[in-house]
């Protein structure tokens, strides 16, 4: 028995999309396989195998140092790994020992830039073929079995703002070498347009080279891109996605992110999903997550029936239970320490837990009208750069504790800015506070997942906290750290 099948993942399925990629590459169209995970940040890690090696490593697996799995968003090990037991006390994280990444075939694609190559997503187990607790994927495939227990599936549209630059300069002197746990010198970038001037055609046509290049790139993943826009400030855009179930929006959101990179660079540009990059004028960035649930028998949207008003019974639930755990979720929807600047009153951002019918300036918009079957929610807490795997199991986990105790989401919010509400965390620091208070969370995710995620974010809050004793402005360590990076 291979590990696949130790696993529980060699299903009639997965061996059908392991014979159509098998039968790709040996139609010569490949050289090298990319096998990818996104670690506890959506980063993206793996490995390269020459296309030979692709059929083995479908049913075996490929090992890899499982200190992936333990690293700060400056790849610092934040947990002790050498001594007995590793990290968790377990033989499984003692000395650097290795974990297996399992490639996904479904997730199958060749890189339309680079079309000697192709890609998949891969789920990690330990060699016995138990899953690997710390994975995101596996951690959000919990969440939606939990869904689905109770009789939904759940369905997420993506809405994605972003930065574009023209790279000048990417510092590759010698010099310029990270030090281990520090980030390098950021790359020196220059705008594509002055901002300022939201939708309009013209700022839209300066950044149309770069543009049309990521379209044309992502449309090859076949990822569903919706539309394309320029946003309001200086270099910024917005990428939307049409809705999709399950994991897959998920999927997408780090494939589409990594694609963005990647194109950008191999063209002169830079992309970031950093929320709030140091440049004068800046706009911050957010991820709008739309959602709604449809029920497993019926396939209807939960949302968008049984009631005269917009909101099911089960949809305001559902609303008041994210409402109820805002805070502890906003450490996972908003990871990082730049992303709680953009949570500012007056700003197309939120600051409270509140919602509102069709109001930009609350946490969860309500859109659709009563029996629409596009009613859903939009929820606009989240920062570009979160790991999608967790970001939409935190929704689940919320909206379920809602239905569950038929929670009430109180009147509509028509004074975004001042409705008296719970304030959403002003840092970091503050959010994972809330999230470690959280017993919805704790049982969800599960005690041991909610302190290795808190533990790894409090390192990073460390290191910043003693160079730059946080500053309410951008500062340069936040530039270093994450322009690069996310």
């Amino acid at each position: 028995m291979h590990l696949a099948e130790k696993a529980g993942l060699w299903t009639d399925e997965r061996k059908a999309a392991a014979r159509e990629v098998e039968r790709r590459i040996q139609a010569g169209e490949l050289t090298v396989v990319r096998l990818s995970f996104a670690d506890q940040h959506g980063i993206l890690r793996g490995k390269t195998l020459v296309a030979g090696e692709i059929a083995s490593a479908m049913k075996a697996g490929v090992g890899f140092s499982a200190t992936m799995l333990l690293k700060d968003t400056a790849h610092r090990t934040v947990f002790p790994v050498w001594g007995p037991g590793g990290a968790f006390g377990s033989k499984d994280w003692e000395g650097a020992a290795d974990a297996v990444m399992l490639p996904d075939p479904s997730t199958f694609r060749v890189l339309p830039w680079a079309p000697h190559t192709g890609w998949m997503l891969c789920d990690l187990v330990f060699a016995d073929g138990r899953p690997v607790p710390l994975s995101t994927r596996q951690v959000y495939r919990q969440a939606l079995t939990s869904l689905a227990a109770a009789g939904y599936d759940f369905i997420a549209g993506l809405e994605v703002e972003f930065h574009l630059f023209k790279l000048e300069k990417m510092p590759l002197a010698l010099e310029d070498a990270s030090e281990p746990g520090q980030p390098g010198p950021p790359p020196e970038v220059s705008l594509l347009n002055q901002g300022y001037q939201y939708l309009t055609e013209q700022r839209y046509d300066e950044m149309d080279p770069i543009l049309e290049l990521l379209r044309t790139n992502i449309a090859g993943l076949g990822l569903p891109l919706r539309s394309l826009e320029v946003e309001f400030g200086p270099s910024q855009v917005e990428f939307t996605f049409r809705a999709c179930t399950g994991l897959e929006p998920a999927d997408a959101m780090v494939l589409f992110r990594s694609a963005t990179k990647q194109v950008a660079q191999r063209n002169g540009y830079h992309a970031t999903f950093m929320c709030r990059p140091k440049i004068p004028n800046v706009m911050s960035s957010g991820w709008h997550l739309h959602q709604s649930l449809v029920e497993v028998k019926s396939k209807r949207n939960a949302f968008a029936f049984d009631h005269p008003d917009v909101l099911s019974t089960i949809g305001k639930h559902f609303l008041a239970g994210l409402l109820a755990h805002a805070r502890a979720a906003t450490a996972l929807a908003t990871p990082t320490i730049n992303g709680y600047k953009r949570y500012r009153p007056n700003s197309l951002a939120p600051d409270r837990a509140i919602w509102a019918r069709d109001n930009r300036g609350v946490m969860i918009r309500v859109l659709g009208q009563p029996g629409e079957p596009s009613t859903r929610l939009e929820n606009r807490v989240g920062e570009p750069a979160a790991n999608p795997y967790l970001y939409l199991a935190s929704q689940i986990y919320s909206g379920l504790d809602g239905i569950a105790r038929k929670l009430d989401p109180g009147p509509s919010a028509d004074t975004p800015y001042e409705t008296a509400a719970a304030l959403l965390p002003k840092n970091l620091s503050e959010a994972l506070s809330a999230l470690r208070a959280d017993e919805v969370f704790r049982a969800g995710f599960g005690p041991g997942f909610i302190d290795y995620y808190t533990h790894i974010k409090a390192a990073e809050l460390e290191r910043f906290q003693k160079e730059s004793n946080d500053q309410p402005e951008i500062t340069p360590w936040e530039q270093k750290e994450y322009l690069d990076l996310f």
